[in-house]
């Protein structure tokens, strides 16, 4: 693996927020490595092998808490609250939480375009960082960390489904603080076997968020998911008068 000393102490810091001590550290960096970093260093392997690999953990280290933690949870409730806590968007914000992004190995282009802030690869990004602590440190060490990472997601959504959707969430709280709903403008770019799409989302005769993703779902998301950030922080949100129905999802029926 090409050895990347000027990294290092952002990957033993990224350790440190984590909790888990490498028993590899070649594990860690290779989590953090994306293939537009790989191309310009001799094809070196990127994270999409961990990355696969993580995605699994995830899925089964959340759908086996929630089966545990609400055993009154048809399985259309545990599927709707699964997808509410396991997606792009969640895992981008959980990664910016760890500061994954100030972390990873990027290209030249892809540095200097926000890499360090798009939401899919924040999320592929963590499920990558998944995959390297069940690799070094089995099951055990990689669901103790899947749930601490999520544990503020896993307790919104067991009594509010909606905040895993980004979109609701925003257009919710623009309604209650503005009287208004949020707007969304979106451009594209590249070629048609891999266009990248990018969204505003505006608000208050303001653009408020931006984001940029493989899909339009996807940008409108980040975007509202910027949006949601700046409004959590802002004088004008009050926690205490949000709307919050207490007890499980709404049954969301069998699959």
């Amino acid at each position: 693996m090409t050895d990347v000393p000027e990294a290092g102490q952002e990957f033993e810091l990224l350790a440190e927020r984590v909790g888990h001590a490498f028993n590899d550290p070649a594990l860690l960096q290779l989590a953090l490595s994306h293939r537009s970093w790989c191309a310009e260093h001799d094809d070196a392997a990127s994270n999409e092998r961990l990355e696969l690999l993580g995605d699994a953990v995830l899925g089964h280290c959340v759908a086996a808490h929630l089966y545990r933690s609400y055993p009154d949870w048809a399985e259309g409730d545990l599927a709707q609250a699964r997808s509410a806590i396991v997606n792009a968007a969640s895992l981008a914000e959980v990664a910016h939480r760890y500061g994954i992004g100030k972390a990873l190995l990027l290209g030249v282009g892809e540095d200097r375009s926000g890499g360090r802030e798009k939401i899919s690869l924040l999320g592929d990004a963590f499920e990558a960082l998944l995959g390297a602590i069940y690799l070094d440190g089995g099951m055990e060490a990689a669901g103790r960390f899947a749930l601490e990472a999520l544990s503020k997601r896993i307790e919104e959504v067991a009594v509010d489904p909606s905040v895993g959707d980004p979109k609701t969430r925003l257009q919710e709280l623009v309604v209650r603080l503005f009287g208004d709903s949020p707007s969304y403008r979106l451009t594209d770019s590249g070629p048609d076997h891999g266009k990248c799409f990018s969204a505003e989302v505006s608000f208050g005769d303001a653009v408020r968020g931006k984001g940029q993703g493989t899909s339009k779902k996807q940008a409108e998301q980040a975007a509202a998911t910027q949006a949601w950030r700046e409004l959590e922080s802002s004088e004008k949100y009050d926690p205490s008068s949000s709307s919050i129905t207490q007890g499980k999802p709404e049954h969301a029926g069998t699959a």
